[in-house]
């Protein structure tokens, strides 16, 4: 989106600017805290109610996706507090947001008041520079926030006002000018600050596919077709083993695992995919398969369903209609499923196209997992 709605009474240029030069995430998450918090009735805000709705924002794609908020070998102190709490509080990623915001509200934790501290020396007024036109701060002033919020109220056309500096209760209030646009193209404007939020974050993880679906927790999914095809194909091959466990598969309730896990990849793509149990398949959750135990046996079994699919009319109707929703990839299919390929070749294909993926699962923390028998009876 290259231009945001236009306003004859606004310069919709200085909103346009927002995310110019952004080194750090902060600018991206504050507004989105403003946009989610706006009404009619309420057009004012602390620092700390932004600061926790912005953790709480962060809150998921961190915890689940290990999403790198900051500029590497830089301390992301958003990041940061995101890591914390998980640590103090145990919270998992798919904690509701409410009870994240709850706890906020009413921790007096030391090292989190220091994150939030942190974070507002900077963000509620570094994110309003494309608006001073005639009101102009050196180095000096960004330092000092009692002189900073009474030098750029004298700014007009601001987005916000700040009451007197208060630390985390410093008051912002919107410029009433602004309100009825921010609230007429609310749903606008969020995209554009997602659109502006994804590119920043692929350039601070670039080895990470997918971050367009990792920037909160993801709607349902429907991979019952996949689930429907490997149930075919055990059905014709009964002596078919599951590969953690070695579990015959024949009359199990069939649980699709992601080899290199969704929380990564976010994709469901059939190369990725296997049969297991539910119970192996919850063991599991978001952990790396350890390689030399299991990717062998992934691709004989991924190289079985291939030649299956290639003499079996019934398996290869199946696999037609499958391919059209988690077969996405062109190259990858005409690498993977050409005909003709050797159980080695397919091997050393499949390698090709899980194991740099593999890898940079784990450098972005994804850790390691073999599997437990005890463990998966609990």
């Amino acid at each position: 989106m290259k231009q945001l709605p236009f306003d004859e009474k606004l310069n919709i240029g200085y909103l346009s600017r927002l995310f110019d030069d952004t080194s750090n995430c902060y600018k991206f998450f504050w507004f989105q805290a403003i946009l989610g918090k706006l009404t009619e009735e309420k057009t004012g805000f602390t620092f700390g109610e932004l600061i926790n709705e912005m953790i709480a924002d962060a809150w998921y794609m961190v915890t689940e996706y290990h999403l790198r908020l900051g500029p590497f070998g830089v301390t992301d102190n958003l990041e940061e507090a995101v890591k914390y709490i998980g640590q103090i509080k145990g919270f998992p990623s798919s904690e509701r947001r409410e009870r994240i915001i709850a706890f906020l509200e009413n921790s007096d934790d030391r090292q989190l008041l220091r994150y939030k501290k942190e974070l507002i020396k900077n963000v509620p007024y570094r994110i309003q520079s494309p608006f001073l036109d005639e009101v102009k701060v050196d180095k000096r002033e960004w330092n000092k926030p009692e002189e900073l919020t009474r030098k750029i109220n004298q700014q007009k056309r601001l987005l916000y006002y700040y009451d007197s500096f208060m630390q985390l209760d410093t008051a912002i209030v919107l410029n009433e000018d602004w309100v009825g646009y921010l609230l007429r193209n609310r749903e606008i404007l969020k995209g554009w600050m997602q659109l502006n939020l994804i590119h920043y974050l692929q350039r601070r993880n670039p080895s990470v596919p997918g971050i367009a679906d990792k920037l909160s927790a993801p709607q349902s999914r429907d991979i019952d077709r996949v689930r429907r095809y490997w149930k075919l194909i055990i059905d014709f091959r009964p002596d078919i083993r599951e590969i953690y466990g070695h579990k015959d598969m024949a009359g199990e309730s069939i649980s699709v695992d992601h080899f290199v896990p969704w929380q990564y990849v976010a994709h469901d793509e059939l190369w990725n995919l296997h049969p297991t149990t539910k119970s192996i398949n919850s063991s599991k959750s978001n952990g790396l398969p350890e390689w030399d135990l299991y990717f062998e046996p992934l691709y004989r079994l991924e190289y079985l369903s291939y030649t299956l699919s290639k003499e079996n009319e019934k398996i290869a109707e199946a696999f037609d209609k499958v391919s059209k929703y988690h077969l996405n990839n062109e190259e990858i299919a005409r690498t993977l499923y050409c005909t003709g390929l050797t159980e080695g070749d397919f091997g050393e294909r499949l390698s090709n196209v899980i194991r740099p993926i593999y890898n940079a699962a784990k450098n972005s923390g994804f850790k390691e997992w073999r599997y437990e028998e005890a463990a998966c009876l609990k």
